[in-house]
């Protein structure tokens, strides 16, 4: 294990990438004012949200109730995060003066000895830490410790960083050895603290964020012995469903990917973040064994994970259905945190690659095109008429709707793709780690890197490196895990870079001079995957990939019916390409593969076989499902 990297600091990262600076500049430009509207319950139909309303009434600055959800201050400090950053990618005066007036209220907010929570201090303020496993204060106090890590990085103001150093010290005053003893319902807090932590470099606070993890599991029945304490509930949640939120044992001896998703991959975040800054080993193994067990077996595809409704939690290993997947948007994000985490310690491709196909799919997938229209589930199969409507698939949404009650998930995506630059580099004492083939002006401790790419639609990727130092160093270059042939030229020669890959990068090691450059080419194929037969959901299924992006096949471009289509999966190699001209989908590249339609006018049950007819099917990028109208959609698809 090797944790000794530099930071790298997102305001030295400029992303130039035609595919992600879209992204961004959608997200910059259209989500977070729209977010802001909703928030300021200014937005005509949506769902009300009044979650900036209700920092004022905790403020004294309006009167009214306590609307909303019990964690619905996160709502406001997952925006601020990604206003944040935001404001690095895209300097604006008039959203930082806004988010500064709104920081000014959650000031106002924060009671005398510390305490921030709207929902406690306005509705029920005699029950304050009473409920620590369903009332999420924890959770929103990470959050928005977060957003002030990210808030004063961003801008050098710590108005909002010192609110939280308050709230952080009267979390230390009240929970820990010799103290009350705690956990969080929902892990989050253990993030906001290590965020704290390498903000400020307070010890309090990492051992803090060390206090809450490790406490956990100690004592199994510690949720029901709190609501033994207590007469009242908030959700209803049952206190010996230990698995739910990873309290059943401790963060040692979990080997299985339980629970609630979005708890479980909070809480891993913390445990990478905790085990490469203290070079923890035994906390690092933990860390390893839940992630083998959860990319290899209960990941879908796409990305998503948390496979069920009930409890939006993982299930039983290979357990992955695709219409009644719930693979939440949240969740795909903390799986990014989670890999993240872990490069720091292991410089492994396979992490990469699950960043990879977590930010090409699972997440992305989770935002209307326009920026307007939010997915919480992320299904790999839609059927209207039942998803949607039936007991059982009620939760898998056929379309993306403006907001919702709990709104957990569009802020969180706009933090996500804000901070993307956060993802891209690591750098330790003798190398410089690229993890993803995004273009950018990247400014590092050894050198200065521009990379020009036409990824994710084709393989084309230059590397220009202007050293700052006259030492040998390497330039370490994540090799996609699905690519296996690459052509790799070092200053227009090419050179033989499979000796030189290692853990899935390849390492040129030498000393740089001005303008040196690595460019990387290789075919964009399309590619057939194949479930593990224990997937019994896919079997006799294939799914299609090009690049990074897993493709799907909607009813508006297979005359509305996508379910009587069998692929003829051994001439996939006659596939064809297209760029789109769909106003909304213009240039992206689709793909038509041969394959049969399936027709039956028999009645219900006939021993006549089906009748075959010769078609070309057509697929789009999965994160760009949903966006023409209603229709059906599948991502694995009978194949013979």
């Amino acid at each position: 294990m090797d944790s000794n990297e530099s930071w790298v600091d997102l305001k030295n990262i400029k992303i130039t990438d035609d595919f992600w600076s879209g992204m961004q500049n959608l997200v910059t430009d259209v989500v977070i004012p729209f977010q802001e509207r909703v928030l300021n319950d200014d937005e005509p139909d949506v769902e009300k949200s009044h979650a900036i309303e209700n920092f004022r009434i905790a403020a004294g600055l309006s009167d009214g109730e306590f609307y909303g959800m019990v964690f619905q201050d996160s709502d406001v400090a997952k925006w601020l995060e990604g206003a944040a950053y935001s404001l690095i990618i895209k300097p604006d005066k008039e959203l930082e003066k806004r988010a500064d007036d709104i920081i000014g209220i959650i000031e106002k907010a924060q009671q005398p000895d510390g305490y921030l929570n709207t929902y406690f201090t306005i509705k029920e303020p005699d029950h304050r830490w009473q409920n620590l496993l369903e009332c999420h204060e924890l959770y929103c106090a990470g959050h928005m410790m977060e957003a002030a890590v990210a808030y004063y990085d961003a801008t050098g103001k710590d108005r909002l960083l010192k609110v939280m150093e308050r709230m952080a010290g009267h979390i230390i005053n009240r929970f820990g050895p010799d103290k009350i003893t705690g956990i969080p319902g929902h892990q989050e807090v253990e993030i906001g603290l290590m965020r704290m932590y390498h903000v400020t470099d307070n010890e309090e606070y990492k051992k803090m964020a060390r206090y809450f993890l490790e406490e956990r599991g100690k004592n199994p029945d510690f949720f029901k012995e709190e609501a033994q304490k207590r007469d009242w509930k908030h959700f209803g949640m049952i206190p010996e469903d230990t698995k739910y939120n990873q309290s059943y044992a401790t963060i040692y001896e979990q080997d299985e990917a339980v629970g609630h998703s979005v708890r479980a991959v909070y809480m891993y975040t913390a445990m990478a973040d905790l085990a490469a800054t203290d070079k923890d080993e035994r906390l690092y193994k933990a860390c390893r064994r839940l992630w083998d067990n959860m990319a290899q077996k209960k990941m879908y595809i796409t990305g998503g994970i948390g496979s069920t409704v009930e409890g939006e939690a993982f299930t039983k290993e290979y357990e992955l259905p695709n219409d009644m997947a719930y693979a939440e948007t949240c969740a795909s994000i903390g799986l990014v945190f989670f890999a993240k985490q872990m490069l720091r310690m292991d410089k492994s491709g396979e992490y990469a690659d699950v960043m990879e196909r977590a930010l090409y799919n699972g997440i992305i997938s989770g935002m209307q095109l326009d920026g307007k229209r939010f997915f919480y589930v992320n299904p790999l199969e839609v059927n209207p008429g039942v998803s949607g409507e039936i007991f059982g698939y009620k939760h898998v949404i056929p379309q993306r709707p403006g907001w919702y009650t709990c709104a957990c998930c569009p802020p969180n995506l706009v933090r996500m793709v804000t901070s993307l630059g956060k993802y891209t580099w690591d750098e330790d004492e003798d190398t410089i780690y690229s993890h993803m083939f995004i273009g950018q002006e990247a400014k590092l401790n050894k050198a200065d890197i521009s990379v020009k790419s036409s990824y994710p639609w084709k393989g084309q990727i230059a590397y220009t490196i202007n050293p700052k130092t006259s030492d040998k160093f390497a330039v370490a270059i994540h090799i996609p895990g699905y690519l296996k042939k690459y052509t790799v030229r070092l200053n227009g020669e090419i050179i033989d870079a499979s000796k030189q890959v290692k853990n899935g990068y390849m390492y040129i090691e030498r000393v740089w001079y001005s303008n040196d450059t690595i460019e990387i080419t290789f075919d964009m194929e399309i590619r057939k995957v194949y479930a593990n037969t224990n997937v019994r959901e896919d079997i006799g299924c294939v799914a299609l990939m090009r690049g990074p992006f897993v493709y799907c096949f909607e009813g508006v471009d297979n005359d509305s019916d996508v379910q009587s289509l069998i692929l003829e999966a051994e001439k996939i190699d006659q596939a064809k390409e297209e760029i789109m001209t769909d106003d909304l989908l213009k240039g992206m590249t689709s793909i038509l593969v041969p394959a049969v339609r399936l027709e039956s006018d028999d009645g219900l049950y006939s021993e006549n076989p089906p009748k075959e007819r010769s078609v070309m099917a057509k697929a789009v990028p999965y994160f760009a499902w949903g966006n023409r109208g209603l229709n059906q959609m599948r991502v694995w698809m009978h194949s013979r």
